[in-house]
């Protein structure tokens, strides 16, 4: 009987947030964008603006309210796709095939959109645009994007992206991963890891090593190929809901249609992660203005010693720096853009923008978790969940040291990525 009594009383579901703490307004009600402090948005054309609205207006009503509760769960929203799918931003700048052919500013804007709501669907979208489309696109024949590129366009088919492997992360251009060629096609064999959006992706754009050659070459793989097994890890801190996956090739037979011809060494690939790297760099912009924007609506609801937390000197000084970091973070955004479109944009200007925003992002969302105290643990207020999101961002498409490395191998002329050698005896 005791048993039974104090387990009625102790396994009780959880109250409501706005039940619990009915003094602050929870992120499900998400707040209006007050961080566009040097109104930036003029440096938008008006198409620009019409759809960095659009994207905003879908997040924050049809999903912010319910992407705490998937994030809590680590599963994926697949309710969401009809919806980010007819706000028609995949393929973000392919031209034709059923794409939107934006400029890369619009498809920046919309990425920042969705990630001021949530980190985690904004990578879903980027993994399959402008990774996995981006790479037919730009690399696939004519066949190819006629095949695959309009229902990649609307989401009806999903789409992940395969270079990352256990044992070559920042190191991608050693991959072990091997095609060899046999009649009608090729054979890989292999593993990837930490490849977003592959336990229900309908193909996988993989990178394997040819046998011949010793070259990088990009395949397309079907998801219901024999010998392809993709599962989920488990145990992630942030970005919860994507699903990172462990894919394993084992004796996977590709056509020879489906080999990418426009990937023929590393450097093919490293084509793709110039232009998402200015993408990935807008997302920690998106992710910041976000908690920013919950920050400041927080600190005018919650009072303590008998006045709003924003009437308080430090706090205000927290809020400033956040949003001082985010006008900044902005500009270096938009003119990696305008680089990318008049095509001076290098690898080094696209590594010095991801490296240097996800710095400053880093910065801005740790003063946003002080700022709502113990709230500031809970998914519930929207800090928590981006102060965990952002950390895989900070090291996924480049970590910050490798980043920087690139960019200082662009303006001293030397690579400095290997190893000092060591040395036989001491000069002592």
């Amino acid at each position: 009987m005791h048993r039974e009594a104090k387990s009625s009383y102790f396994d009780m579901p959880a109250l409501d947030v706005s039940v619990a703490f009915p003094q602050a307004t929870p992120a499900s009600n998400f707040p209006s964008c007050t961080s566009d402090y040097y109104q930036l948005a003029d440096l938008l054309t008006p198409e620009e603006q019409a759809i960095r609205m659009k994207v905003r207006e879908c997040m924050e009503k049809e999903i912010a309210p319910i992407m705490t509760k998937y994030w809590e769960k680590a599963e994926f929203p697949f309710e969401i796709i009809p919806k980010i799918g007819a706000l028609h931003i995949a393929g973000g700048t392919i031209k034709g095939y059923g794409c939107p052919g934006h400029s890369i500013t619009g498809s920046a804007v919309a990425a920042a959109e969705v990630a001021r709501v949530d980190a985690s669907c904004s990578t879903f979208i980027l993994v399959h645009s402008s990774l996995a489309m981006l790479t037919i696109g730009l690399c696939g024949s004519e066949m190819q994007k006629e095949k695959y590129l309009p229902s990649l366009a609307e989401l009806d088919t999903i789409a992940c992206w395969g270079l990352t492997e256990p044992d070559y992360g920042s190191d991608a251009s050693g991959l072990k991963t091997t095609a060899r060629k046999v009649e009608g096609g090729w054979i890989l064999e292999g593993q990837k890891r930490w490849i977003g959006n592959s336990t229900f992706a309908d193909i996988l754009v993989i990178f394997a090593r040819n046998t011949s050659t010793n070259q990088i070459n990009g395949f397309i793989v079907k998801k219901d190929a024999p010998g392809l097994q993709a599962t989920k890890i488990e145990n992630k801190i942030g970005l919860r809901i994507v699903q990172n996956g462990d894919i394993l090739l084992k004796n996977v037979f590709v056509p020879d249609e489906d080999r990418l011809p426009g990937v023929n060494s590393f450097q093919d690939t490293n084509k793709v992660l110039a232009v998402s790297r200015v993408m990935v760099a807008w997302q920690p912009i998106g992710l910041t203005m976000g908690v920013y924007d919950m920050c400041h609506r927080y600190l005018k609801e919650r009072k303590q010693f008998g006045a709003p937390l924003a009437a308080f000197q430090i706090n205000q000084q927290k809020l400033v720096q956040m949003l001082s970091n985010i006008q900044a973070m902005i500009l270096v955004g938009w003119r990696l853009c305008k680089l990318y479109e008049s095509g001076k944009l290098t690898h080094g200007h696209a590594s010095l923008g991801k490296s240097w925003i996800t710095l400053r992002a880093r910065e801005t969302v740790a003063l946003g978790r002080e700022l709502l105290g113990g709230n500031g643990i809970l998914a519930d207020f929207h800090v928590a969940k981006a102060f965990c999101d952002l950390e895989p961002i900070y090291t996924f498409e480049g970590t910050y040291d490798i980043n920087t490395l690139v960019t200082g191998r662009e303006i001293t002329g030397l690579a400095s990525f290997k190893p000092a050698p060591s040395r036989q005896k001491s000069r002592l």
